[in-house]
């Protein structure tokens, strides 16, 4: 495990970051039964301390929640870290399509050129920065023209407040008009051995134009920590409460996918959570692999993994267990 932490560049822009990034969205604590702040900035910390410089947030994280805490975990060493986060999904206007209601409130899909120029303000704000390493739109919206969009977004980048421009939660159509205004370098899209569909639709265009790819629930929720065992019961508004793909039979599956790939982490001195990451940042096409941390111990576990190198042969047997095992694994 002497390796160094693998990185990469984030599309044609110049920025660098960690192979391994650190998702923040449980760290909001929305959707996950809630937050304890001091053990997510630990967190944080611990990642960035692991060799970890790719750090995704966003607004809608806790309505701002997960932006202040990453903002207090990184003060002092903001040039450490490469900083994501994301616009368009907004509470402080009722333009574009509403999407769902928090506590309440409504949220909205709009990306309009007015309301990109108030978000990027307030995530600075929260982050305690002047600039955004990688700014992406977090679901697109119908109501407003792609090229409007990205004239922000360049605008933004031409000031110098973003450096690269990211896109998440596309359809093959959604991509195709980045692609046909350009400036796009990365998209961000749940990618995981149990969900790999955009490896026959997004992936082949990004490959065509040079366009990145950030990975989010790279463990799928934790599935794939080999950790949640059939036993496992979820309670408040964590969203795996209700989820087929944390069925019993899934989680046996599961397990016997990990009781496989077991020998192969022993000989790397890893856990098979690592094993897995690993292999996803080696998926061709896959750039970055987005991995949740709501303690110490799992962000510095997730670090690691940036540093195990894979060999083809050991790829190839681990992607075969999976197929054999998680086909029938719910999309």
């Amino acid at each position: 495990m002497s390796h160094e932490m693998l990185t990469r560049e984030i599309g044609g822009s110049g920025v660098e970051a960690s192979a391994v990034g650190l998702g923040t969205w449980a760290i909001g604590g929305w959707m996950w039964g809630g937050t304890d702040e001091a053990q997510s900035v630990a967190a944080i910390q611990s990642a960035i301390g692991e060799g970890i410089t790719l750090i995704d947030t966003a607004p809608a994280y806790g309505q701002g929640l997960s932006e202040e805490i990453v903002g207090k975990a990184i003060r002092g060493g903001r040039d450490e870290v490469v900083l994501a986060t994301k616009c368009g999904l907004v509470w402080h206007t009722t333009k574009g399509n509403h999407f769902f209601d928090y506590d309440g409130r409504p949220v909205h899909r709009h990306l309009g050129r007015e309301s990109i120029f108030h978000e990027v303000e307030q995530s600075l704000k929260r982050l305690g920065t002047d600039y955004i390493d990688h700014y992406i739109t977090h679901w697109q919206d119908p109501t407003t023209p792609v090229a409007e969009t990205m004239e922000a977004l360049k605008d933004l980048k031409r000031q110098g407040k973003i450096r690269s421009i990211g896109a998440s939660n596309l359809s093959v159509g959604d991509l195709d008009a980045y692609v046909a205004v350009g400036g796009l370098d990365a998209i961000q899209e749940e990618y995981s051995m149990v969900k790999r569909d955009i490896e026959r639709t997004l992936l082949p265009v990004c490959a065509r134009h040079g366009i990145s790819t950030l990975s989010y629930s790279s463990l799928a929720l934790g599935l794939l920590t080999g950790r949640i065992g059939p036993e496992r019961v979820f309670t408040g508004d964590d969203q795996r409460k209700d989820n087929p793909r944390f069925s019993i039979a899934n989680r046996q599956k599961v397990a016997r996918l990990m009781a496989e790939i077991g020998p192969l982490a022993k000989a790397h001195e890893a856990t098979p959570a690592q094993i897995v990451i690993a292999w996803t940042i080696r998926q061709p096409g896959i750039t970055f692999a987005l991995c949740g941390a709501r303690d110490p111990g799992q962000a510095r576990e997730n670090a690691r993994a940036g540093r195990i190198r894979l060999s083809d042969e050991e790829i190839k047997t681990i992607s075969e267990a999976a197929t054999r095992h998680l086909i029938e694994l719910d999309a």
